[in-house]
Order: structure tokens, then sequence, then C-alpha cells
């Protein structure tokens, strides 16, 4: 059953069959070839779905929209330029600056690489920066979007592995911030060999304009975390909070948005929504299939006798995630996967928190490795450019972000610290 689910699930893949229908229809396949009913299909897939955290899904890709529309991207990008000032390569370090802000209010990457890069970008190609590069450090700097906190993919996570959602939470700040850091460094040193300039020069008057006039956008974290650590609300009602607060700001303070606006912001967050719990329940229909198969059983004993060492298996699943990435969705990947690794992961007494860290840092390099990449596509879209020009100009980011990885590896406490780990 499982050889029938590989082969049609990769000749589908080729055909270029969309990943959520090419899961189902193959798992399907897999099932009419098996002595199980295939009325099984639909219960698995609906189960799949039938999750109270699953609703923060849909409630935050609307949170994100709304921040979208309601300009307050635009306002977090021009408080960034108030931080940097006339530092070499200003424009880059506010692409970075923005995007971690952003982050910590969509929980989306490719909702970052719109929302920040269809500002940011056109302003650096303006003022001299190589397009190639002003577009794959956007596509880089939005990957962060899935790795500070509310991040869908931790959300999605916590439900397989049954973690605290909340935990992760705090466990992606540092990493976030570690990615960030990273990033505008090596954004200052091309910028200071191609002589890229800063923007005019910095003053404490139009830091506090900028401040004042984005902080509503940047209490939008605070308020979320803060509420779920005090105790006020769930991570899951989180989401209905933060959508809440972007419509109230956007529409009665800001006045960005208009109430004509709310059909068009409802229906694209209904659509992404859709797209990714539709991923969701087949990659749980696909998972149920391989489960039954005794897949994660066979697998650990395999596992336990090529190494014993926790450390090992960790380098050795990285490596596998690594390719993953290339080819599946991150929130199918992890429905895939962590069921298939949580009896080697109690085996090996790993911390879930942490490896859910590094599952998630892993495979948003795959939102910049083709043929999924799904960071570049969105990227692509902000100007003209070939494909193959922009995967060669994310390489060097792609590579950093393994520096990252093997940071998070080598040394845990990064993720756990906050935790008290």
């Amino acid at each position: 059953m499982i050889t029938i689910l590989i082969v049609v699930l990769l000749v589908l893949l080729i055909l270029n069959v969309p990943l959520a229908i090419g899961v189902a229809f193959a798992s399907m396949i897999a099932l009419l070839n098996s002595d199980l009913s295939e009325f099984v299909a639909i219960q698995r897939m609906i189960t799949g779905l039938d999750s109270f955290p699953l609703m923060s899904i849909p409630l935050f890709m609307l949170a994100g929209k709304i921040m979208e529309k309601g300009g307050i991207s635009k306002r977090l990008v021009d408080f960034a330029g108030s931080i940097v000032g006339s530092v070499t390569g200003g424009f880059a370090i506010i692409a970075v600056i923005a995007s971690m802000f952003f982050a910590a209010i969509s929980g989306s990457a490719p909702a970052t690489v719109v929302a920040i890069g269809s500002i940011i970008v056109p302003a650096m190609i303006k003022e001299g920066y190589d397009k190639k590069f002003a577009l794959a450090l956007i596509a880089s700097a939005g990957t962060i979007g899935i790795i500070i906190p509310p991040s869908i993919p931790f959300i999605t996570y916590g439900i397989s592995a049954n973690t605290s959602v909340g935990d992760l939470f705090v466990a992606g700040v540092l990493p976030g911030i570690l990615m960030g850091l990273a990033l505008i460094i090596y954004a200052y040193i091309i910028s200071k060999k191609r002589n890229y300039k800063g923007l005019e020069k910095s003053s404490w008057a139009n830091f506090w304009k900028h401040f004042k006039k984005s902080i509503l956008g940047l209490l939008m974290p605070i308020i979320i975390l803060g509420g779920i650590y005090s105790g006020y609300f769930t991570p899951t009602e989180s989401g209905a909070v933060a959508s809440v607060y972007g419509l109230v700001v956007a529409l009665f303070i800001y006045r960005t948005m208009k109430l004509k606006d709310l059909k068009t912001t409802f229906v694209e967050a209904g659509v992404l929504s859709a797209m990714v719990l539709f991923i969701i329940a087949a990659a749980n229909l696909m998972s149920w299939v391989i489960t039954v198969e005794q897949i994660p059983t066979k697998l650990a004993e395999v596992l336990m006798e090529i190494t014993s060492s926790p450390a090992m298996f960790i380098v050795m699943i990285m490596l596998i995630f690594f390719v993953v990435g290339m080819f599946v969705e991150i929130n199918a990947a992890i429905i895939l996967i962590v069921p298939i690794l949580l009896p080697i992961l109690s085996m090996y007494e790993i911390n879930l928190v942490y490896f859910g860290v590094l599952m998630i840092v892993n495979l948003a390099i795959g939102l910049l490795t083709p043929p999924l990449g799904v960071n570049l596509f969105v990227a692509k879209s902000l100007d003209t450019i070939r494909f193959d020009e922009l995967v060669k100009a994310v390489i060097p980011f792609i590579c950093l972000m393994i520096v990252v990885l093997a940071l998070l590896v080598i040394f845990p406490q990064i993720s756990l610290v906050l935790l008290g780990g």
C-alpha cells in the first residue's frame, strides 16, 4: 500500500497536480488497494480538521490581511527607517527589520513577503540596489514570518505533536531574532561592498514621529503573547483578538480601510486559509495511511540500529527535512512527518519544543529552495526577473540560514532559555 501511495504521489507531483489534491488522491488509490474501506478517507480528512487550535489559522490569516490592507505594513517600514537612518544599506536593513515586525503580526511567510516587499523593493531598486539582491533579501526575510511568534506552522506542529503552542511561540522568539540579525549583518556587508547608501540622517524627532504612527501595530504582538501568558485567552483565541484589534485600528483609528474593503479582505484571507486547511486535511489522511502500515515503528527500528546518539539522529533528520522542504508545503510536511517521528523522539528523549523549532527553521529554508520555493515565487511576482536569476541570488541567503540552523542544533539553549530550559 505504501509503495502504491509513493509512486502515485510522485507521478502526480511530476504532472504538476496541486499538492493537496495529489496527496488526497494518492492516499485514496492506496486505500482502494487494501482491505480498508475507502469511506475512511473522508472520515480521516474531516477528523484532521476537527481541532479547536486549527481555528487560529484562518484567524491569523485574516489578521495579516487586515494589517496589509490597512496600511500597517507601510507604517512599520517607515518606523524601521527612522531607526536605521543613514547606516550603509539602510533600505536593505529596513527590509529585514520591517519583516521581523510584520512576522510578529501575521505568522505567515508569504504574507510577510507581499506586505513588506511590495513597499520596500521598488524603493530599493529606485535607490540603485541590484534587483536580484533586493528580491532575494525580501524572500529570505519573509521566512522569519514563520519563526517569530505567532506562527501558523508552530500551531500545526503543536497540534500534531500534542505540545504547548504557547511554549513553541516563546521558543521561536530568539531563533527568529537570530535569523534577523544574521540577515542584517549580511545585508550590511554586501551594501558596504557595493556602496549602497543609507537614508537621510535619523533624528529623535523623526523616530518619535514614526513610533507614534506605528505604535498600535507594534502593540499587537505584545497583546497576543501577553494575553496568552497572562491566561486571558488561548493561542487559538489570540487569532480572533488580533483580527478584531486590527479591524478597529484600520477602520476607526487609522481610517486606512473602508467598510467596502472588508469583502475583498475576508475573501482573500478565506481563500488562503482554505488552501492551507485543504493541504492539512489531505496530509492527515496520508499520515493515517502511513501509521496504519506501521511505518513509524519500522523506521524507528532502522534508525536505532544506525545510531543510538540523539545528536546524530537530529543531524540525520535535519538533512531529511532539508530535502523534504524542497518538495512539500510546510504544514503538510509537519502533519506527514511528526506522527512518524514521535515514537522515535520519545526513545531518544528529545525535547519536543526544541525539536519543533529546529523542524520549522529547517522547513523555512524550503521556502527558498526550488521546485516548491513559495517565497521565491511570491518575490518574483513583485518585479520582472527570470526565476533562475532569483534562485542564484538567494543561494548565499540559504547558506546563511543553514549556519543559523546549525547554531540552533549545537546550542539548544537558544531555543529553550526563555522557557527556563
